[in-house]
Order: structure tokens, then C-alpha cells, then sequence
């Protein structure tokens, strides 16, 4: 018996922001990284083909073929797996959507943009300077402030989540996979109306 492959071309790439490894694991970081667990969780795929220098993985969400990307680069180098994804599938930056965390936003709290500056976050400022401009879409997944100011936003964000924080970040980021599918689905402006 024969199989058909699916040849829909890549529409939409799906990025996920965080650190690869265990020691990375839960920290507020890889807030992105949670919600394509959460994905993978609800779809039953995995992400785990090796490509452009990411995790990757084929779905099909809201109509539409999206690439799954989890840079394995480290947070600062995020932009060169995103541009090689980008440039193989000749796919748009306004068609690229970045899920990151966001220490400005309570831990629990979603908000998605149509565009924006990296503010302070160091894997969308190397996504803006590596492919071309802040014009790509966003949802950014609350983490929350450190609790005082004197504390480093580095150590912050690289510090595991209580558990009372991960399971808000957990349910924040089953929100983020119905914004991205929704996003992909009926717009932006539709998804910032029903998420922000």
C-alpha cells in the first residue's frame, strides 16, 4: 500500500524561546519551551526532528502548515535557527510568531502584539537584528518581576519557578497554544481582542 505525503508548503513557523537542557528546565526562561511541550502534549507529536540548528516538528493548526521551531542555540543566538527556518521555507518574518516569557507581565498573564522592540529580551533582540525588523508577531507568557530591585534580571529569569508559578506558567502557556492557532486562524487583531 501507498502513502500520500502531505506537500502543503510551511505557511506559519511557530517559535518557541528557552534554553536547551536539563539545567534550563523550569526556569522562566523557557516559558516558550513550555508551551511547545504543551503543543506536542495536546497534538501527541513530538518536537524532536533535528533542523536548523532547532528542535522541529510539521503540524497542521488552524488550516494551516506550521513549523514547530525550539532554537537549541541558547537564548541570545536565537535569531540564526529562526533566519535558516525562515529562508528554507521562504516564509515571511509577519508569518513568523515568537512565544517568549516576559518579566514585565505577572506570572499567569498573557499578552500578544502584532510587532515590537525586543525590550530587553535578548532572543527577540537576535531575532530583530538577524531577520530583518521588529515586524513579526508575538505572545508573550508573563513570568513576573524580580521581587526586588536590586535583584538581576539574568539570575531572574534563569532561576527555576516556584511551583505555584510553573503551574500558573503551565496554564499560561495552554493559553498561548489556542492565541497561536487562533492567531494563525483569524488574524491578529481577533487574537489580541480575545487574549489581551
Amino acid at each position: 500500500m501507498f502513502f500520500r505525503r502531505d506537500f502543503t508548503p510551511i505557511s506559519w513557523i511557530a517559535v518557541f524561546l528557552g534554553n536547551p537542557g536539563l539545567r534550563y528546565e523550569y526556569t522562566r526562561h523557557n516559558a516558550g519551551f513550555m508551551t511547545a511541550d504543551t503543543i506536542a502534549k495536546e497534538l501527541g507529536i513530538k518536537i524532536n526532528k533535528v533542523k536548523f540548528i532547532a528542535l522541529t516538528a510539521v503540524v497542521k493548526l488552524g488550516g494551516e502548515q506550521v513549523l514547530l521551531v525550539k532554537p537549541q542555540t541558547y537564548m541570545n543566538l536565537s535569531g540564526k535557527a529562526v533566519k535558516q527556518a525562515m529562508r528554507y521555507y521562504k516564509v515571511p518574518l509577519e508569518k513568523v510568531v515568537v512565544i517568549s516569557d516576559d518579566v514585565t507581565i505577572p506570572a499567569g498573564k498573557l499578552r500578544v502584539r502584532r510587532r515590537g522592540s525586543a525590550g530587553g529580551h535578548n532572543g527577540l533582540k537576535d531575532i530583530i537584528a538577524k531577520c530583518g525588523g521588529e515586524d513579526f508577531p508575538r505572545i508573550r507568557i508573563g513570568v513576573g518581576a524580580p521581587p526586588h530591585e536590586e535583584y538581576d534580571t539574568a539570575d531572574w529569569v534563569l532561576s527555576k519557578l516556584s511551583i505555584e508559578d510553573r503551574k500558573l506558567v503551565s496554564d499560561t502557556a495552554l493559553k498561548a497554544a489556542a492565541a497561536l492557532e487562533m492567531m494563525i486562524m483569524r488574524g491578529i487583531e481577533d487574537t489580541m481582542a480575545e487574549f489581551n
